[in-house]
């Protein structure tokens, strides 16, 4: 039997090699990639240094505003992204920490000083990604296309060993979509579909990556407190209390080029579907479609990056008599979508160290508009702490 004194240095390395196992997992990293280096890139880009500073200093704010400070091992601070592509001829070629504060970018400044980054804009392909009307608009407000040649996508997202690709492209961009999932297929990389065109919730798409042994995770992302998960709760608020929803609208304005390019309706068909439907899973009985719009409304430049919802619902309660409520949020956009993003990263991150194969339902469900499978979020929210926790699968 070992002596007191042996028996403490054995316990004393023990604590040692803890320590170490506990730091080298703290310096792991969660090798990201961009597609869109726009508003939501920025916030998100912005936010990440915020955490890492905070950290740093070990104040309040390490954990502020966030919905899971840590996932797995994996902190805010972890996330560090090895490459993005855009096509906007003031971001390709600039290095990322730059290119995020040049226009028509005009979300609201978290911080200037980001650290470490010496990741340089790629030119990706077009395709669907810019709306014809767009070229109608100032310079400072919208899309201005490169015309260089576009980079390999799967050769960069081999070489810098990106694990998750997250995409930010316009709504609308169908095409492009579909090219950076096949880009992921190829290159063994997930896929985080932050824009309405249906992926994850798509079978045979779901599929494909189920097939090559990748998670993803899509589609839509939610707002942390936004115009949906405000209006998913009020409609399931409506039918926890017994009370009958006969009609409803969202309207959305916003001064973004996510607005700019939603004036153009052809470009909204999965946006209707996916908004709306996000609202008709909390009700056990649909509304007739005359009876519910949820859409964006208009474009106002002077916004910028701020929304502004208006959201009503008309129903009936006891003996049959009427009610109403009406809401109006006001939001800054991009950095209410960070909030949702930085989760979902971490979340495939552990996935893929699972082994987990085809869409995260769970997570899905939880920070997407419209999942694969659709959950009430009080529920999809334990969901996910299980999954966190290795209670379920996906």
């Amino acid at each position: 039997m070992p002596s007191p004194l042996k028996s403490a240095k054995l316990f004393g390395l023990f604590l040692d090699n803890n320590k170490c196992a506990s730091y080298t997992a703290r310096m792991k990293k969660i090798k990201l990639a961009i597609v869109g280096v726009g508003n939501c890139a920025s916030s998100l880009i912005q936010g990440l240094e915020f955490y890492r500073k905070n950290r740093k200093n070990g104040g309040a704010k390490e954990a502020l505003g966030l919905m899971n400070y840590e996932i797995g091992d994996y902190r805010p601070q972890d996330i560090e992204v090895v490459c993005a592509f855009d096509i906007d001829k003031r971001k390709v070629g600039l290095p990322l920490k730059k290119a995020i504060f040049q226009a028509p970018n005009c979300t609201q400044l978290i911080t200037r000083n980001i650290s470490g980054s010496n990741v340089i804009v790629q030119m990706g392909p077009i395709l669907d990604g810019v709306a014809e009307h767009m070229k109608e608009h100032p310079d400072h407000r919208t899309f201005i296309p490169s015309n260089k040649v576009p980079a390999d996508v799967v050769k960069i997202l081999k070489k810098t060993g990106a694990e998750i690709l997250i995409s930010y492209l316009p709504v609308g961009s169908a095409k492009a979509t579909e090219f950076y999932a096949e880009c992921c297929l190829e290159a063994g990389v997930s896929f985080i579909n932050c824009i309405p065109v249906f992926i994850a919730s798509n079978p045979v798409w779901a599929k494909r990556f189920a097939d090559r042994g990748i998670p993803l995770i899509g589609d839509d992302v939610k707002s942390q407190v936004g115009a949906t998960i405000v209006h998913r709760t009020l409609a399931k608020l409506f039918e926890d209390r017994g009370a009958k929803i006969d009609r409803t609208y969202q309207l959305n304005t916003g001064g973004n080029t996510d607005f700019l390019n939603m004036l153009n309706r052809g470009r909204l068909k999965y946006k209707k579907i996916s908004k709306t439907e996000s609202v008709q899973s909390q009700l056990s009985e649909r509304l007739e479609s005359e009876n519910i719009h949820i859409g964006p409304s208009d474009y106002v430049p002077w916004q910028n990056d701020n929304k502004v919802a208006f959201i009503r619902i008309e129903g009936r309660g006891f003996a049959n008599v009427p009610l109403h409520i009406e809401a109006r949020l006001s939001v800054e956009d991009s950095p209410n979508s960070a909030g949702v993003a930085v989760d979902a990263i971490r979340c495939l991150k552990i996935a893929r160290e699972r082994k987990i194969k085809g869409p995260l339902y769970s997570v899905s469900a939880y920070l997407m508009k419209h999942p694969p499978k659709q959950y009430n979020d009080h529920q999809a929210k334990k969901m996910v702490r299980e999954f966190i926790e290795r209670k379920r699968k996906d």
